[in-house]
C-alpha cells in the first residue's frame, strides 16, 4: 500500500514559526506511522519561492530574489532537522524539475479550451499573493491579516473557467471521493460552491519573480497556481511516469484553513481539467495564537521552533503541540502550558515511569532476561492501546496521545498499588516478579506507540529496554523544568 502525504509549501520570505512547525510535525507523525505499518510512504514538504512578496522582501534585504530564497530556505531545513522531520523529498519552486512540470501543466491546460483572455479589475494582497474582495477588508480598508491596503489592479489576464466545476466538485465532496476534514471545513467548501463559483485569473501581467506563461510571455503564472502544482512536480510529473503513477493521487494534503479554497476548489478543478485524479483527502487545521494574541512580528510574539527545541528538546515540542491542541481546531500556544505539560506528562509521567520501573528491575530482578511477550501484557492495556491506530488514522492526535498516557498512568497506579519493594521485603518475590514483568511489557507497548510522535525518546527507550542486564537510565529521559 502506498501513502503520499504533503504539507503546504512555505513562503521563504521569513523564518518558520510555531504554526508551520505544527503542520509539519503532524504530517511527520502520519508519515512515520504509515512507515511503521510497512506502507510505501512518500512524505513531501518544501518552499514557495516565486512572487511579488518574495521579490519585495529580497529588495528590502538588498539581495536578488534567487540569492534571498537560497539563503532563507536553509532556515526551514534547519528547523525541520531540529524537529526530527523525516521528509522524503523537499521541493523548491525555483528548481528546474518544478518549473518544467509547471510549464507542461499549463500547456496542457491551455489546450483544454478552459482558458480565455479577459480583463481583471480588483484588489490584490501581496502578503497573501492572492486576489481578495472588498468585503474581506477591515474598517480602514486594510487586509486584516497584514494591516496594509491591497493593490488596486486593472489588467488583461488569462482566466480559467472555474464556474464550470461547481457540480463536479459538489459530487466529489458529497460522495467522499474528495474527503475534506474536519467536517466544519467540508461544510465551508460546500457552502462556497453553493454560492456559485466565479472564473479565476490564472496569470498576472505585472507580477515580479514569477514563471512566464508558455504561450504568452508577457504574462506570468499566478503564483498560487505555480505553487499548487508542487504536489505533482515533486513525484515526476511529465518526466518519471512510473514514479508519478506510483504515488499520485495524494492520500492527504495537510494544510491550514486559510488556504482551504485553493486546495479544495481550485486545485481539484485544475486537476480534473487536465485529466488527472483528485487528491483523496484534504485536512485543514486551525490557526494559532500566542498567549491569546495573534502571531505578529509587530507584537514580537513570533515563536521560533528552533529556540523551543534548544530549551525543551524536539520530542517535547512535538508532544505538546499535538497533545494540547486538537488537530483541526484553532489553538493557542502558551509557554506556561508548555512547561506545565512537559513536567506533568513527560518528566513526572513517562520519564518517571521508565526510571522507577527499570530501577526496580535492576535492583530486584537483575538476572531476569525479559523478552517481548504480549501474553503478559494486561488485557485492559491491550484493549486501550488498540484505540491508538484508529485515532492516528483519523488525525485525532490529541486523542491518540491521551490514550497512550492513560496507559502510563495505569502503570504508575500499578506501582503504587502493588508496591513491588514491599512485596520483595515481605518474601513475595514471585508476585513482585510478575508485577515487574507486566510493567516491562507495558513499557515495550508504550514505546511502540510513541514511535511516530516521539522518535528520539523511542530510540532511547528502545536501547534501554533491549540492554542486558537492564539498568535504569543514567540521565532522566526528561529533566524537570523549574
Amino acid at each position: 500500500m502506498k501513502y503520499y502525504i504533503t504539507t503546504p509549501i512555505y513562503y521563504v520570505n521569513d523564518k518558520p514559526h510555531v504554526g508551520s512547525a505544527y503542520t509539519t510535525i503532524a504530517a511527520d507523525v502520519l508519515a512515520r506511522y504509515h512507515k511503521q505499518q510497512g506502507h510505501d510512504v512518500h512524505f513531501l514538504t518544501g518552499t514557495a519561492e516565486h512572487g511579488s512578496k518574495i521579490a519585495g522582501s529580497a529588495k528590502a534585504a538588498g539581495q536578488s530574489p534567487k540569492a534571498f530564497v537560497d539563503k532563507n530556505v536553509k532556515f526551514f531545513k534547519k528547523a525541520w532537522e531540529a524537529l526530527g522531520i523525516s521528509y522524503d523529498d523537499f521541493i523548491r519552486t525555483t528548481e528546474k524539475r518544478h518549473e518544467d512540470a509547471v510549464n507542461l501543466f499549463f500547456d496542457k491546460l491551455y489546450k483544454t479550451g478552459k482558458l480565455y483572455e479577459g480583463e481583471y479589475e480588483g484588489l490584490y494582497c501581496v502578503g497573501h499573493e492572492a486576489f481578495i474582495k472588498e468585503e474581506d477588508l477591515d474598517d480602514q480598508g486594510n487586509c486584516p491579516d497584514h494591516g496594509k491596503p491591497p493593490e488596486k489592479i486593472k489588467e488583461s489576464n488569462w482566466f480559467f473557467r472555474l464556474s464550470d466545476y461547481g457540480e463536479l466538485l459538489r459530487d466529489k465532496i458529497t460522495s467522499g471521493a474528495l474527503k475534506i476534514s474536519p467536517e466544519i471545513r467540508r461544510n465551508e467548501v460546500l457552502s462556497l460552491i453553493e454560492q456559485g463559483l466565479e472564473d479565476i485569473a490564472i496569470s498576472r501581467r505585472t507580477a515580479k519573480f514569477a514563471l512566464p506563461l508558455p504561450w504568452d510571455k508577457e504574462q506570468t503564472i499566478y503564483v498560487w497556481l505555480d505553487e499548487l502544482f508542487n504536489y505533482c512536480s515533486a513525484i515526476g510529473y511529465g518526466k518519471d511516469k512510473k514514479k508519478f503513477k506510483r504515488y499520485w493521487p495524494a492520500d492527504v494534503h495537510i494544510i491550514g484553513k486559510d488556504i482551504l479554497k485553493f486546495h479544495c476548489v481550485i486545485w481539484p478543478a485544475l486537476l480534473d481539467a487536465i485529466g488527472e485524479e483528485l487528491p483523496k483527502q484534504v485536512f485543514a487545521h486551525g490557526h494559532f495564537t500566542i498567549d491569546g494574541q495573534k502571531i505578529s512580528k509587530t507584537l514580537g510574539n513570533v515563536v521560533d521552533p528552533v529556540d523551543l527545541v534548544a530549551d525543551y528538546g524536539a520530542d517535547a515540542i512535538r508532544y505538546f503541540l499535538l497533545r494540547d491542541i486538537p488537530f483541526g481546531n484553532d489553538g493557542d500556544f502558551s509557554h506556561t502550558r508548555l512547561k506545565d505539560r512537559y513536567n506533568a506528562d513527560l518528566a513526572n509521567g513517562l520519564g518517571n515511569l521508565v526510571s522507577r520501573t527499570l530501577n526496580m528491575i535492576q535492583q530486584y530482578a537483575p538476572d531476569q532476561d525479559y523478552q517481548a511477550n504480549n501474553k503478559i501484557l494486561p488485557r485492559e492495556v491491550k484493549s486501550t492501546l488498540k484505540l491508538v491506530d484508529n485515532y492516528i488514522e483519523k488525525l485525532e492526535f490529541h486523542h491518540a496521545l491521551a490514550v497512550i498516557w492513560s496507559v502510563v498512568k495505569t502503570a504508575d497506579n500499578t506501582i503504587e498499588e502493588t508496591k513491588p519493594w514491599q512485596l520483595m521485603k515481605g518474601g513475595k518475590e514471585d508476585r513482585a516478579q510478575k508485577v515487574l514483568a507486566e510493567l516491562f511489557q507495558i513499557l515495550l507497548a508504550v514505546n511502540k506507540q510513541i514511535a511516530p510522535f516521539l522518535p528520539d525518546t523511542h530510540a532511547k527507550l528502545d536501547q534501554l529496554l533491549s540492554a542486558r542486564p537492564i539498568k535504569k537510565p543514567s540521565d532522566p529521559l526528561f529533566a524537570r523544568k523549574a
